[in-house]
This record gives structure tokens, C-alpha cells and sequence, in this order.
């Protein structure tokens, strides 16, 4: 069967007049709808799958088309083209649109991707670093008094508060907080920190 929507007439081949079946397809006609499903329906696949290269996306969006046919058939306007032209473009849209979405995906999974991926640090600076600070911190800690350096090693390398620091040296409470602070000032004026 040859369709009147857009190809010419063959002799002897009964003409379908695929402008007419949109028009009663926008009215809700279903057996219309079906008539011009099986007369489209492969031309519209085959320009999908040139687009898409993927089968299974390109049944899915030859199903899409349709049911965007199906719902806006009453948008169809014959004066500005035939039926089979503005259903082709309405499936040439759909296939660019996935493919364009289908990049964008790639394109964010890409980008979450190298986000997510360890930053990349040279270890051996990163030990001399610590190293030479922790050699600073060791200056500093051998000018503070020994009374200082006790209640300072027992809170920051032994993770005593200040309570449990006056109770092992057996201390005032008072008098462990003055050490403390005291030692504090000092190691802040040798190791240079401000504030």
C-alpha cells in the first residue's frame, strides 16, 4: 500500500491517505491511530536507528514518538506539510534529544568521576613536613619548665583533662590549669604562632 502523505501513487496500489488518518487519530480514533501506526511505523524505526545506532534505544524512542503522536495529533496543521513530514521530524527530534541527553549523562558520571578520585600528594613532602614540625615542637617543648612539660605531655600526648592532669601529678586543679596555660603561651611565642 502506498500512503498519501507524502509519496506519490502507484497504479494499481490502493492509496492511504495518512493526513486524513492523523486527523481522526486527533479525535481520539484508535482504530485510525492503528492504521497509521502500521503504515509509519517502520519508516519512523528505520529513521531512528540511522540516529541512534542502538536497537533497544531506538524502539524506545519510536514508542516515545508515537505516543507524542497519539497525544499532540490534534497540533497537526496539513496546510504546513504532510503527516508522514511532521511525523519524521517529530522522530528525528526525539532520537537527537536522547543521544543529546545520553552525552550529558556521560558527561556528569565523567565529571563525578574525577571529582570522586584521590588527590594526588607527594607523600615524601608530606612525611619531611611532619618530621620538621615535630622536631619544632620538641624545641619548644625542652624550653618550657619540667613541671610544663609534664602537665603538657600528660594532656596533649596522654589525652588527660585538665582534672585528670592535676589528679596524676597530685595538684590543685588551679594550679594544673596555670601550668598549662603558662606552658601554652610559651610554645605559642617559640613555634612563632599568632592569635
Amino acid at each position: 500500500m502506498r500512503d498519501k502523505g507524502g509519496d506519490d501513487t502507484d497504479g494499481d496500489v490502493p492509496i492511504v491517505d495518512l493526513d486524513g488518518l492523523l486527523a481522526l487519530t486527533a479525535t481520539g480514533d484508535q482504530r485510525a491511530f492503528s492504521e497509521l501506526y502500521d503504515h509509519t511505523a517502520s519508516r519512523v524505526l528505520g529513521l531512528v536507528r540511522r540516529v541512534m545506532i542502538d536497537p533497544a534505544q531506538s524502539e524506545e524512542v519510536t514508542q516515545e514518538v508515537f505516543l507524542e503522536v497519539w497525544q499532540s495529533a490534534s497540533r497537526f496543521d496539513p496546510n504546513k506539510g504532510r503527516a508522514m513530514t511532521w511525523i519524521m521530524t517529530m522522530a528525528h527530534r526525539r532520537a537527537i534529544d536522547r543521544i543529546r541527553s545520553a552525552q550529558a549523562s556521560r558527561n556528569r558520571d565523567t565529571a563525578i568521576g574525577i571529582r570522586d578520585l584521590p588527590t594526588a600528594y607527594d607523600q615524601v613532602s608530606e612525611t619531611v613536613e611532619v618530621r620538621v614540625e615535630h622536631e619544632r615542637v620538641e624545641a619548644a617543648m625542652a624550653n618550657l619548665t619540667d613541671a610544663q612539660r609534664e602537665a603538657v605531655s600528660l594532656a596533649y600526648y596522654g589525652g588527660l583533662s585538665q582534672s585528670e592532669v592535676a589528679d596524676r601529678l597530685g595538684i590543685p586543679l588551679g594550679t594544673a590549669k596555670t601550668r598549662l596555660r603558662d606552658a601554652m603561651i610559651r610554645l605559642r611565642k617559640e613555634l612563632g604562632v599568632t592569635g
